[in-house]
Order: structure tokens, then C-alpha cells, then sequence
């Protein structure tokens, strides 16, 4: 699948989770953000990471996954998960938006200044595994205090 048509199947996929799908492809392409806010809950949850463990677990699960799921980054790393999983996550410092949330989402194939993709959705569906997730971040701790940080 070509670049540009990964990026529409993404687009279709994200503002599928929106109230209204054609407003939200109308934000991404008019406003001066280039971002949406979507309803987590839906088609996903997010688990919402500091970015001192976000980006370490981000290295651990990109060696354990062919390819992760959809990941967003501001000064914290958010983690694409099945819907429901927020609910039942317990993590000290993890923070999980499901439903009731809303996540500043930006256009999967533009960049914009603030939240970025660092993997973008490949319009799949494809999410992070959970299980595969928790493993890797308990991976990343465990490399930060061997590293001595």
C-alpha cells in the first residue's frame, strides 16, 4: 500500500471514532492546527506514558512487535490500545483515556507542531497489544536502572 493511500485508509479508520466523521476530516484539512479532538472508547483506548518511560517502552515494543500500533507524542508517548483496557489499567505514573475521554489527534499524514505520530495508524485498526505493551514497559524500567539512570 503507497504512502498516500495508507494515509487515507488512516484518516477513514480515525474519523470513523468521531461523532461526526466529515467534521473531523474538515478540522484536519481547515484548521490552523491540523488536529481533532476524538472520542477515546470507541475504537481505541490510549495509555498515556511520561515520555521518560514512554520512549524506552516505545524501543522494547518496537523490537517485540513487526510493526506497533498507533503511537501519538507530545512531551508524553500515548499507546493505541484496545478499547477497555484503560478501565482496568492500574500503573503508577500510566495514565489511561478511554471512555468519556477526548484525545487531541493530529492528520496522520501531516505534521503539526505539539502532538505528533511517531507510528502512525496504518487505517488497519491495527492497535498495541496490551500484554505485549506491559511487558515492555516493565523492560524499559528494568534497562533505565541497569543503565544506572
Amino acid at each position: 500500500m503507497s504512502g498516500d493511500a495508507g494515509a487515507r485508509n488512516a484518516v477513514e479508520w480515525l474519523a470513523s471514532a468521531a461523532p461526526d466523521p466529515e467534521t473531523c476530516r474538515w478540522e484536519w484539512e481547515r484548521s490552523p492546527l491540523g488536529v481533532a479532538l476524538l472520542p477515546a472508547g470507541r475504537l481505541w483506548d490510549v495509555l498515556i506514558l511520561p515520555g521518560g518511560l514512554g520512549y524506552p517502552t516505545l524501543d522494547v515494543l518496537s523490537r517485540r512487535a513487526d510493526r506497533p500500533g498507533p503511537v501519538l507524542a507530545d512531551s508524553r508517548v500515548g499507546f493505541f490500545v484496545p478499547p477497555g483496557t484503560a478501565a482496568g489499567w492500574v500503573a503508577t505514573g500510566v495514565r489511561g483515556a478511554g471512555r468519556g475521554a477526548w484525545i487531541v489527534v493530529p492528520h496522520p499524514g501531516r505534521s503539526v507542531s505539539g502532538v505528533r505520530w511517531i507510528v502512525p495508524p496504518d487505517g488497519s485498526g491495527t492497535l498495541n497489544d496490551p500484554a505485549t505493551l506491559e511487558l515492555a514497559m516493565h523492560e524499559a524500567v528494568a534497562g533505565r536502572g541497569e543503565a544506572g539512570r
